[in-house]
């Protein structure tokens, strides 16, 4: 019997006898309502948005203000993408609200909450503090330091930055996607990595190269031109559409990136590069600079570019033709 109860006779005003069979339907709603366990549960259905979550109540609740240890359930339409609020509301009108935290009084981080997760808040008489885990089994942590051993066996999702001692990261078993970016220092005496075996993304486009490219180095580590070259070109680096090279680099750092033009019976050739738009004169394989690209192929291009300053790039460059 979830809430409200409702008692099914009432006496005011009388002026005759009650037949005590009303009394024991009376007593027998109370009874059920005392022994029903979905009575102790204040569940309602999120009728909010993403980070603004709304508990709406029937008209008959008699609550009329939230106060310290009021404890309630939800279940979430949308899952939260940061900080969230939660707004409890009696037949739309509202009784009270408060940001809905962790337990060491943080904000939400994005995906704390999925979507149609039940959501288990008390009210501490500021805010209410989440007590499910509504992720759907996936730990959301902000910031991790690790100074013991650490062993991932599952699917791991990191957006934030992972610091430890790399001596100790010993066991990563599942699939890991990365979206922040890590830093493997080893010491003195140890190296940072090594890996097996490793995937690079390649984009393969069926584009001539011509005018100016825009290499997108947060995109692909390989860029291949599938279709013949119609033009010379300049090649232009940067992180992304929206991000330069020189704000996802710091000074000391460096990326090799290739690019795969294919040539028909005339050929053309890289004449020109630019990091962030600015013009940037490569130090050229062989002391040279290409004059020409290399007919009826595929001419590829290798850079290694390293951030030496502020907004200044070196460019080492190679053309190797292949058929």
């Amino acid at each position: 019997m979830a809430k409200p109860i409702s008692i099914p006779n009432t006496f005011a005003g009388s002026t005759s006898a009650i037949p005590l069979v009303y009394l024991d339907q009376d007593f027998s709603s109370v009874s059920n309502a005392t022994n029903d366990l979905a009575t102790y549960s204040n569940y309602v259905a999120d009728t909010g948005a993403a980070d603004a979550y709304v508990a709406n109540y029937p008209a008959n609740i008699v609550t009329t203000t939230i106060t310290a240890g009021l404890r309630l359930q939800f279940k979430a339409a949308n899952a939260n993408t940061g900080a969230s609020t939660l707004n409890v509301q009696v037949n739309s009108v509202s009784i009270g609200s408060g940001a809905i935290k962790l337990t060491d009084g943080s904000a939400l981080p994005a995906n704390t909450i999925v979507a149609n997760a039940i959501v288990d808040v008390q009210y501490d008489g500021t805010s209410f503090q989440l007590l499910s885990d509504s992720s759907g089994g996936k730990e959301v942590i902000t910031d991790l330091t690790v100074s013991g051993n650490l062993a991932v066996t599952g699917t791991t999702n990191l957006t934030g930055v992972l610091t430890g001692n790399v001596a100790n990261l010993t066991t990563m078993s599942g699939t890991t996607n990365y979206t922040g970016k890590q830093t493997f220092s080893g010491t003195s005496s140890v190296i940072s990595s090594e890996f097996v075996n490793a995937i690079e993304t390649a984009t393969v486009s069926a584009t001539a190269a011509a005018s100016t490219i825009n290499y997108d180095v947060t995109t692909q580590s390989v860029l291949y031109y599938t279709t013949d070259a119609t033009g010379n070109w300049t090649m232009n680096f940067r992180a992304s559409s929206g991000t330069s090279l020189n704000t996802v680099m710091n000074t000391g750092e460096a990326i090799t990136v290739v690019f795969l033009a294919t040539q028909g019976a005339t050929a053309y050739y890289n004449n020109a590069v630019q990091v962030d738009g600015s013009s940037v004169t490569p130090k050229y394989q062989g002391g040279t600079a290409w004059s020409s690209g290399n007919t009826s192929g595929v001419d590829a291009y290798s850079y290694t570019i390293i951030k030496t300053g502020s907004a200044t790039f070196s460019v080492f460059a190679s053309q190797t033709q292949f058929k």
